[in-house]
């Protein structure tokens, strides 16, 4: 009974490993490596070598065989039984064997009994994981940047985990997700693969939907005329989930590349940006004049001068009152956005007349604010282009915070002070 149960060990055994085989497209000859291998590693532990001994697999039959290789010694002169065999053992294997011969025996592997079955087979598994991990990691890693579908199987604080259609397993990361995304177990979720990471030959597979990446991706595939190269995407700046900006240019005169990649009223671009969590997107012309090009990231505000400091990568950027808060956008996202996009730091500042005087004559100059306001304080929000008081109420709330790098509160302060002299 002992006997029927390990034959029936070692064929499942194989069996396991074809179904493998065919599951996971590995090799004939990187099958039979392994197999050899870890016989070998079980031959090596019970005999102490595996040197004298023969393995003969058959992946495809899904059978093997073992055969020890040991020489005829006279009887009573066998110092290693797992390489000599004395004279009268020989012969019962074959009655014309003489000594300094070498005797080869078909080993059974089954009476070496459960332990070394277990073993062989914990070794398998390990071979196995080996292998599938190694085909997992080369598999993902020459398809970073493409978009992946895959089924929330997970969902815990710091990540989700999807399984692909083989069931393998992809992480996205907190930091990877659209802040308002909202994942059920059991929906399918597209992403770009960002990375491939391989930490201790096992691989992990993140995805991401922040990444500007998947932008690109998404309207290649909503988009044809990128597709077939008639229209390129030079640059994109993603706030995920709020708004993004991309820079694209057409190769064919014929081709609007921004009607193109919108689509009629915005059939095209719809899509994308429900995907994305109904962020906003801008697409504007890409064009190698950095002055016209920082022009367009800015808008819809219209632009009365730009001045560029290319060594540093710095833009001052003129506009009338009414224009700043266009420029900046809410939450300073349409000025952040430009900035990431240009690769230029820009600065906006309201125009002024020749006398130095805003268009408002009513208006005061933050100076005269002095008893009531630090001067530092002061000399903070006119660094950013704002030197009257109506300009810095005008001004957005948060670009006061930001850009003057002032607290909260110190701003509150200063609109309650600026407030206090047009009232009444």
């Amino acid at each position: 009974m002992a006997a029927r149960k390990n034959d029936d060990e070692h064929v499942s055994m194989i069996d396991s490993f074809r179904e493998f085989k065919d599951m996971k497209n590995i090799d004939r000859t990187t099958l039979v490596s392994v197999l050899e291998e870890s016989f070998r590693n079980v031959l090596a532990k019970i005999f102490g070598s595996d040197e004298n001994f023969d393995v003969i697999v058959n992946p495809d039959k899904g059978d093997f065989e073992i055969y020890r290789n040991r020489m005829v010694v006279n009887d009573g002169e066998v110092e290693d039984e797992n390489k000599e065999i004395s004279l009268t053992e020989a012969l019962k294997i074959e009655e014309d064997y003489e000594v300094g011969e070498d005797v080869s025996e078909k080993v059974d592997f089954a009476k070496f009994g459960r332990r070394a079955i277990l073993t062989l087979r914990q070794t398998l598994s390990s071979k196995i994981l080996e292998l599938e991990h190694d085909a997992l990691f080369n598999k993902y890693r020459d398809r970073v940047g493409q978009v992946i579908s895959g089924e929330v199987y997970q969902i815990w604080k710091k990540e989700v985990l999807l399984v692909d259609d083989d069931n393998n397993e992809l992480i996205l990361p907190k930091a990877e997700q659209i802040p308002s995304d909202q994942y059920r177990k059991g929906e399918t979720v597209r992403a770009v693969i960002e990375r491939v990471d391989n930490e201790n030959n096992n691989p992990k597979i993140i995805l991401s939907r922040t990444s500007p990446t998947f932008l690109e991706r998404l309207l290649e595939q909503e988009v044809p005329e990128i597709a077939d190269g008639l229209i390129a995407i030079r640059k994109i700046a993603r706030m995920p989930g709020e708004r993004a900006k991309i820079a694209v240019e057409s190769f064919d005169d014929r081709i609007d590349p921004v009607g193109a990649c919108v689509g009629v009223r915005g059939s095209r671009i719809h899509g994308i940006v429900r995907e994305l969590c109904n962020e906003n997107i801008d697409v504007i012309n890409w064009t190698a004049n950095t002055k016209l090009f920082i022009q367009r990231s800015l808008s819809p505000a219209k632009i009365t001068s730009i001045t560029l400091d290319e060594e540093t990568k710095k833009a001052d950027v003129y506009l009338q009152p009414e224009e700043v808060s266009l420029a900046i956008g809410r939450g300073g996202l349409n000025i952040k956005l430009a900035s990431m996009l240009t690769e230029y730091t820009i600065d906006v500042y309201r125009v002024v007349n020749e006398n130095n005087q805003t268009q408002d004559d009513d208006d005061v100059y933050l100076d005269q604010f002095n008893d009531e306001i630090d001067q530092w304080i002061i000399d903070a929000i006119k660094s950013i282009g704002l030197d009257t008081a109506k300009a810095v109420l005008n001004a957005p709330r948060v670009m006061l915070v930001e850009k003057a790098d002032l607290e909260e509160e110190t701003v509150d302060h200063v609109l309650e002070v600026l407030r206090k002299e047009f009232e009444g």
